[in-house]
């Protein structure tokens, strides 16, 4: 698979209209695109609350990075977008739940606002698949 790139689709129309994949594959690299917290009903999850929108982020995230072949112990880097960063230990305590033995490169990052403005946070995630920790 080293020389094989795989695309890792959400199903959101916005995919094709966009031009992007929900994750990619290229040799033992995956890269997860901003992941926003979006239900199963296309529905925005726990308005008003970072932390289980970031729970959720994540959650889409990991399930993302199993589609490529990784895990969340393959996971080197991770960045969390939020449009409050006075609210960063909400988010902080979901990715701590999520991230505790893994402990990548992280970054927390204001930015003004996302595409549904009930969105506090997005997550990008990269992963880098066999070098999990020891």
């Amino acid at each position: 698979m080293d020389d094989v790139r795989q695309t890792v689709s959400s199903g959101s129309p916005l995919e094709p209209q966009i031009g992007f994949s929900r994750a990619v594959r290229a040799g033992n690299h995956v890269a997860v695109a901003g992941t926003a917290p979006i239900g199963e009903d296309g529905s925005t999850v726990g308005p008003g609350d970072v932390h289980v929108q970031t729970a959720r982020c994540l959650d889409l995230a990991e399930r993302a990075l199993q589609e490529a072949g990784a895990s969340i112990g393959d996971v080197v880097r991770t960045r969390i977008m939020l449009t409050d960063v006075s609210r960063w230990k909400d988010a902080a305590r979901a990715h701590g739940e999520r991230f505790a033995s893994v402990r990548p490169a992280c970054t927390f990052v204001e930015v003004s606002r996302f595409i549904d403005p009930d969105w506090l946070v997005e997550v990008e995630v990269d992963a880098v698949i066999g070098q999990a920790p020891s």
